[in-house]
């Protein structure tokens, strides 16, 4: 079992049974399905919308060369100076050599994802810049030294009290749990960040390769001043973020707010085309867009698992997912967690060290319901697991299952095995259903159903007499 797996198990453990923490995600997660069925019943057709957006991503991934080219054209004819990073240390080293290249000091970032992904902020303070996350939540997370616990809502997990206290101890200002006097507390600290800032950083929600523009989303308008206020602005995006047509965000957006947070349309959506331009009053000197692939290529040529590219980061699966309710974001101990993480994890990190994401999920399939652009999310956890197996198969459960198929497969021995079962429950605490084993076993959280006296096939041949 790798380092990754182990720790998932521990933690996992450990948030399931803290009825405090799982009553908090509850609570938050049964009001947001409230409010999305609200406006999802706005739609006039919302499978067709779905179809749709599916088909539009569909587009957009399969013809992604021809897209990309587009848009960096586009970006360059306005002046944006456009860089490639295949791996998440050269996005990392390209970002750093702006800033060192702007003698930057400071650095105000809007909520991005791919960031996260690529450890971006470590990166910055370890080559002696600040970094400032201006998203609310993140900058909570920021201030307690956590990681994101949600792709949408970062500080789902914390309390008002909580977050009281991490004000006081870190900007000894904490005036009450009053969630608006917290806003404004982060306001004041946040105002001036924007002013002395050197670089505004950002991720995107969608990038047009028709007119060569970013699409940023939010609610809070902190994004459009980390873009507009500090002299050099740089976009890091993931490839797969492209989009054909400036039409497209028409259905794109408002599904995205309608998934991701239960909104009609968000507060605040903007489109960014390029450094300020002769005439213009406001915006940044200098623009850099940074596209990311890090082993996105890889998942692109896998026919079969392409279509999770199609992902917009809405965070609805997460919101539906049995284990995530459960479990919280912070235990699958990487940037994408839940069944989205489950997916595209073991393939943008490694299979084998990162298996046991897909191997977390209950296969209920609410996540492939749920998915905006109809991605099979539960197929896909089937195929990573059928891959892990193929490229590195445990021995013994390769014994397992040939030992089993030969069984399952033959009516006698099934029927053998199966009266035999009848027999030995009365005597085994295994296949009874008692905790044999007081560390480890799996009757401990379950129990085995008495196997019936009579089979549906012994019923149907005497009830045919």
């Amino acid at each position: 079992m790798s380092a990754s797996a182990s720790q998932f198990k521990r933690d996992a453990a450990r948030l399931t049974a803290d009825l405090r923490h799982r009553a908090l995600i509850q609570t938050a997660l049964g009001n947001y399905e409230i409010k999305r069925d609200e406006k999802k019943a706005l739609f006039q057709d919302y499978d067709g919308a779905r179809q749709l957006a599916a088909e539009i991503k569909w587009e957009a991934i399969n013809r992604l060369d021809r897209h990309l080219e587009q848009f960096v054209r586009e970006l360059e004819t306005r002046g944006t100076k456009v860089h490639w990073a295949t791996t998440a240390r050269q996005a990392c080293d390209i970002i750093v050599g702006i800033a060192r290249s702007r003698r930057a000091r400071s650095i105000v970032k809007s909520k991005a994802m791919t960031a996260e992904e690529i450890h971006l902020n470590a990166a910055l303070e370890q080559a002696g810049f600040e970094v400032v996350e201006s998203d609310l939540g993140e900058f909570i997370v920021q201030l307690r030294d956590e990681p994101p616990y949600h792709i949408v809502f970062p500080a789902m997990h914390l309390t008002r009290g909580e977050i009281q206290r991490t004000f006081k101890d870190k900007l000894h200002d904490a005036p009450s749990d009053n969630p608006e006097a917290l806003t404004m507390v982060a306001r004041r600290v946040l105002r001036q960040k924007y002013v002395q800032a050197d670089i505004g950083l950002t991720g995107a929600n969608f990038a047009v390769a028709e007119t060569g523009m970013i699409s940023v989303t939010e609610n809070e308008g902190n994004a459009r001043l980390t873009a507009a206020l500090p002299k050099t602005m740089i976009t890091l995006l993931g490839i797969e973020k492209i989009v054909p047509r400036l039409d497209d965000l028409a259905l794109l957006l408002p599904m995205l707010a309608t998934v991701g947070a239960g909104q009609l349309i968000s507060g605040y959506n903007t489109l960014y085309g390029g450094p300020r331009q002769p005439g213009e009053s406001d915006g940044p000197e200098e623009f850099h867009v940074v596209l990311l692939d890090n082993n996105r290529t890889a998942l692109l040529a896998n026919a079969e698992q392409r279509d999770a590219l199609h992902c917009i980061r809405c965070g609805s699966c997460l919101n539906v997912c049995p284990i995530y309710r459960h479990v919280g974001g912070h235990s699958y101990a990487t940037t994408y967690p839940g069944p989205i993480g489950g997916v595209i994890t073991p393939n943008l990190r490694g299979l084998q060290d990162w298996k046991h994401l897909s191997y977390s999920s209950s296969l209920c399939g609410a996540c492939t319901e749920a998915c905006p652009v109809k991605i099979d999310l539960a197929h896909h956890l089937l195929q990573n697991r059928r891959n892990a197996s193929r490229r590195k198969p445990i021995w013994w459960q390769k014994i397992a299952f040939k030992l089993f198929a030969p069984v399952a497969n033959g009516r006698i021995p099934w029927m053998l095995v199966t009266k035999g079962g009848r027999f030995g429950q009365r005597f085994h605490g295994l296949i009874k259903g008692t905790r044999i084993d007081p560390a480890y076993c799996w009757t401990r959280t379950r129990d085995v159903p008495r196997i019936a006296k009579q089979s549906f096939k012994e019923w149907w041949r005497e009830t045919r007499k």
